[in-house]
């Protein structure tokens, strides 16, 4: 069993590692593998240590001798290197494209019905390609406010759409069919027609 006090001091050492690697490796995977590597030179070398006032640099010493080993072997080994990199999704065919292609040009309609601030809410933040925080700056309202319309609207939205039409997504939540809904109760406003 791992005293609470070790497993806190261990925790603490990889909050701080993991963003100097990080820095200096560009994939997640790679990170992880270089920290493990990290604690486990650590772990050798240990009992070789002379100063325990010098930990921290003599840490840091072991992370940037593990990264520089890291970066020479990928050097040696691009292809290995290129192999472990995330493989791309396959394109949306056609026909996935053309319908997320007609959902979005629906989508036009149910953001102009949305209430004022939810509505400036989800066409700076989503449709304008601001981050949330520009959002908020541009609106002149502070990011939580901020987060709170966007969220608000995208489940006002969503509500809109649903009830307009039947949509079905893939395991990947990507739109793959939309049929209208049969309800003469409910108004069509353009949707998936």
């Amino acid at each position: 069993m791992i005293d609470p006090g070790a497993r806190s001091a261990w925790r603490r050492l990889e909050s701080s590692l993991r963003p100097f690697v990080a820095r200096r490796v560009a994939s997640a995977a790679d990170v992880d593998d270089l920290v493990q590597e990290v604690f486990a030179r650590m772990h050798r070398a240990l009992p070789a240590l002379r100063d325990e006032a010098r930990f921290g640099p003599w840490l840091y010493r072991i992370a940037r001798s593990a990264i520089a080993d890291h970066q020479r072997q990928a050097a040696r080994h691009p292809l290995a290197s290129e192999e472990r990199l995330e493989e791309p999704s396959p394109p949306p065919d056609d026909d996935e494209r053309s319908v997320a292609r007609e959902l979005a040009s629906a989508l036009a309609p149910f953001v102009s019905a949305l209430p004022s601030p939810y509505r400036e809410a989800i066409t700076l933040a989503d449709l304008g390609g601001l981050t949330q925080s520009q959002a908020a700056a541009v609106a002149g309202i502070s990011l939580p406010g901020m987060k709170a319309r966007v969220q608000r609207g995208r489940a006002r939205l969503r509500k809109a759409l649903e009830d307009c039409c039947q949509i079905a997504l893939d395991a990947r939540r990507r739109v793959i069919a939309c049929e209208p809904r049969t309800s003469p109760a409910i108004p069509r406003r353009g949707c998936c027609a």
